[in-house]
């Protein structure tokens, strides 16, 4: 081969491997961006159960035999 087709060679070869790094780039991203997403649910999720459970908990002692099952 000459020099000029190694060369041609080479550059269609970066040109691939460029190609998939950036399809891969691309997939991780929206990913990540998915993911986000879905921790922000979570997060609002858990603060508004803590809220419901500080609203409804009220004040005053709680005894652990109010919390058993009606079987006992």
């Amino acid at each position: 081969m000459t020099t000029p087709d190694l060369l041609e060679q080479r550059l269609t070869e970066l040109e691939i491997k460029f190609s998939y790094a950036d399809d891969l780039l691309e997939t991780l991203n929206s990913q990540i961006a998915r993911q986000q997403d879905l921790i922000d649910r979570l997060l609002a999720e858990v603060a508004d159960l803590r809220r419901r459970r500080d609203d409804a908990s009220g004040p005053g002692f709680r005894s652990l035999r109010d919390e058993l099952p009606p079987h006992y």
